[in-house]
């Protein structure tokens, strides 16, 4: 199989379980520091999930994001609310268009290196809080990037419709290591275990029978 796709790479369960999956085809692996307290780690994470993978990794600089955005995720810790995604108060947490700018970047490295798809693992559990992650926007994303680049690269999101859960099963399928991979909007040195997407996180282990932090 040609190696012909770049994935974005955060480092959390979604895109590391992606990683593995479509390894045969990723030439490179790119993480986005964007000045999230979460980012060092989600970093460490992705690299070492890239040497295990065999998949050349690569981070990029985007932090004006973290300058000139607003958003919980560059502020304090106390700034990150607590509970589930379907809570009202999670719209903080949004970094506006950052799928946006990230993909945007990610089509023009494709395009530099001679690949022809980008990758993201946005899935359905993110649709009622991110608008950066809902089908029409992938949908829009990939009509525009495609008409934006000569090799007219394609955007692929195979985990749009899917659960949490079922990528966590399909990851321990695989048997990724999900003890390095991270996710707290916190950015503290563990899991805080109660800001969204560590309560999420934590649902899809359990749901697909792994026990890890």
């Amino acid at each position: 199989m040609a190696k012909d796709t770049l994935l974005i790479l955060s480092g959390g369960m979604d895109s590391t379980t992606l990683l593995h999956e479509y390894k045969d085809s990723i030439a490179l692996a790119v993480h986005f520091n964007y000045g999230a307290k979460q980012n060092l780690r989600e970093s460490a994470c992705a690299e070492e999930q890239c040497r295990v993978a065999g998949v050349e990794f690569l981070e990029l600089d985007l932090a004006f994001m973290g300058r000139y955005f607003s958003s919980s995720l560059f502020e304090g810790d106390e700034a990150v609310p607590e509970g589930s995604y379907e809570d009202s108060n999670m719209a903080s947490t949004v970094v506006p268009f950052r799928n946006g700018i990230m993909l945007s970047v990610a089509a023009g490295l494709a395009e530099s290196r001679g690949l022809k798809k980008v990758m993201m693992a946005n899935h359905g559990g993110d649709h009622a809080v991110y608008p950066d992650c809902r089908p029409e926007f992938v949908e829009a994303m990939n009509s525009a990037i495609q008409a934006g680049t000569y090799a007219h690269i394609s955007l692929v999101a195979p985990y749009t419709g899917i659960t949490k859960a079922e990528i966590a099963r399909r990851g321990k399928s695989l048997g990724v290591d999900y003890s390095h991979t991270y996710s707290c909007y916190k950015g503290t040195p563990h899991h805080c275990g109660k800001c969204a997407t560590c309560i999420e996180r934590r649902q899809a282990l359990d749901a697909a029978g792994i026990d890890c932090e």
